[in-house]
């Protein structure tokens, strides 16, 4: 069997491999409500890994995300008390902004998107700062209980966050798999230069492409906000990364054109057992980055369609 028939298979593999090793050495990571603690706790993540995965589905990336998600969980707790709820709207609108304007630099002003996204980024991070005042904020617990507090409460024992990143995966998966849009993403991914001589509004499908990924960042910032009660411009920070190595391990590769939503699932749940691994190995935080950074870089060699970077000058 070559190498390229099971490439598709690795993420899964690599999955129930890495449950297999950590759960041998340490038995409780199988108890059922350590597990569903563990799978609530990167619901945020899994979240802005989905909407990177557009990003990175039609061969650009998101690298706002984080900065983005910052932006809004100060949102969230400055315009709390006198929006309520409303203030979701608010920040889903901010990050449909932020990709909107992210998908026009790159597109329009042919700027690549790490370096639009990037600058992006830090407009949304000089935004969190102005607004926080550059310091922490906290939310009061009795507006944020009564406007937010079912995002997490508890169903026959499973986890309303959870159910969220269910409800948001089917929604992502559709879009994908279901819709002439879907179809457009995999074109533009699959062949830039094939889908604009087939006629499709090839600029239009990547500035939606980076809206959803901003509005998915900005969903992600709100559930930070709300679990942690407060915003902060540094609060998602370490996530970029994470986001990155959950769409690129669950094998949606940097050039676009294959994987999607639900390899992005798989991925994150490696990020998710990885981490795990790494915590009963007290292994502390800056190790954990470096063990990422690692992880990204041989998830980029495995999955990257090198075919098309052919003639391309390194």
């Amino acid at each position: 069997m070559s190498f390229e028939r099971i490439k598709p298979h690795f993420p899964w593999i690599t999955l129930v491999v890495l449950i297999l090793i950590v759960g041998i050495a340490n038995p409780s990571f199988f108890d059922p409500a350590g597990l569903l603690t563990l799978v609530s706790d990167v619901v945020p993540l899994f979240i802005m890994a989905l909407g990177m995965t557009f990003a990175i589905y039609i061969g650009g990336i998101d690298l706002s995300v984080q900065q983005l998600a910052n932006l809004v969980t100060v949102i969230a707790t400055v315009y709390l008390a006198e929006f309520g709820i409303a203030v979701a709207v608010i920040a889903i609108v901010a990050g449909f902004a932020i990709g909107v304007i992210s998908g026009f630099v790159t597109t329009r002003l042919y700027v690549p998107s790490f370096v639009s996204t990037l600058a992006m980024g830090f407009v949304a991070l000089s935004a969190a700062k102005f607004l926080s005042g550059q310091r922490a904020l906290y939310m009061d617990a009795e507006l944020r209980d009564a406007s937010f507090g079912w995002m997490f409460g508890n169903t026959a024992g499973i986890p309303h966050e959870l159910a969220i990143a269910v409800v948001l995966l089917v929604v992502a998966w559709f879009l994908q798999t279901r819709t002439t849009f879907g179809r457009a993403l995999k074109a533009v991914g699959s062949g830039e230069l094939a889908a604009i001589a087939s006629g499709l509004n090839v600029d239009r499908v990547k500035i939606l492409a980076f809206a959803i990924s901003g509005v998915f960042a900005a969903i992600a910032g709100l559930l930070f906000s709300v679990k942690l009660s407060g915003g902060d411009a540094n609060l998602a920070n370490g996530f970029l990364l994470l986001a990155i190595v959950a769409v690129l391990v669950g094998g949606t590769p940097l050039t676009g054109g294959v994987g999607g939503v639900v390899n992005t699932a798989i991925g994150t749940l490696i990020v998710m057992v990885i981490r795990s691994a790494m915590v009963y190995l007290e292994i502390d935080a800056t190790q954990q980055q470096m063990v990422f950074g690692i992880v990204l870089i041989a998830a980029i060699a495995l999955t990257i369609d090198r075919s098309k970077l052919r003639g391309v000058v390194k």
